[in-house]
């Protein structure tokens, strides 16, 4: 029963990160500029979703769906058949799709971030009144409000550091990780800190960033908080 759980997940994330290179490029672009109608060979998009049609699509066309088939994967073997994973799966493709348009233009769109937010309040809203869920609504809403405080409060010491899209991202992770309670709420966005550290630390080692670089910071948020995750499904099995 739980490798074939696993195995669906993996495949439902294949199948959606596969939808995620086409709208990855439309959104990957600068403040101020209207979302790309067309793909980098000017053949015009009917819609938002769907596969990459174009060659120069074809680097994010093969790793999005491993990428988000794995995810998925891990988060099934770690949750088991309790009710938030339905949230965890469907939250999923769009952290990935965030992450792919941070990496590319260093932001993190609005048309993401805050629909990401409420999808994990009504998501973990519903897990909630099921029977066998694995955590408080009442904690997530709570640890929402929490670390987007944080990252509001650091963004206002330094904003050149990092990008308000953080903060609004912040709303969300704090949802999904407050979920399983604030032990896992710290963790969760001590590794994104961490993760985001060594990187930047390994740039400046190889020479090619400098001390006042700044980086997408996005992905590593989104990976702390899944480790977090992991973590606390983990904790109840």
């Amino acid at each position: 029963m739980e490798a074939a759980l696993v195995f669906v997940a993996a495949l439902w994330g294949a199948g959606a990160g596969w939808l995620c290179p086409r709208a990855a490029y439309r959104l990957a672009v600068e403040p101020g500029e209207a979302w790309r109608a067309e793909c980098p060979a000017g053949h015009p998009y009917g819609g938002w979703v769907g596969r990459a049609c174009c060659p120069a699509q074809l680097p994010a066309r093969r790793a999005a769906p491993l990428v988000t088939a794995a995810v998925c994967a891990a988060l099934a073997a770690a949750a088991g058949a309790r009710p938030e994973l339905v949230a965890w799966l469907v939250l999923v493709p769009f952290a990935v799709l965030l992450a792919v348009v941070d990496v590319r233009v260093r932001r993190l769109p609005d048309h993401l971030t805050l629909p990401l937010a409420a999808g994990a309040v009504l998501l973990l809203g519903g897990a909630g009144l099921l029977p066998g869920a694995g955590g408080s609504w009442s904690t997530a809403l709570l640890g929402g409000v929490v670390l987007g405080g944080v990252y509001f409060v650091l963004f206002l010491i330094r904003p050149g550091g990092m990008g308000f899209g953080d903060v609004k991202l912040a709303l969300s992770l704090g949802v999904v990780l407050g979920w399983y309670g604030w032990a896992v709420l710290f963790a969760g966005a001590f590794a994104g800190f961490l993760l985001g550290s060594l990187y930047g630390l390994g740039l400046i080692a190889l020479r090619r960033a400098g001390r006042r670089s700044t980086i997408p910071f996005g992905p590593f948020m989104m990976s702390g908080a899944w480790l977090g995750v992991l973590l606390g499904a983990l904790a109840l099995r």
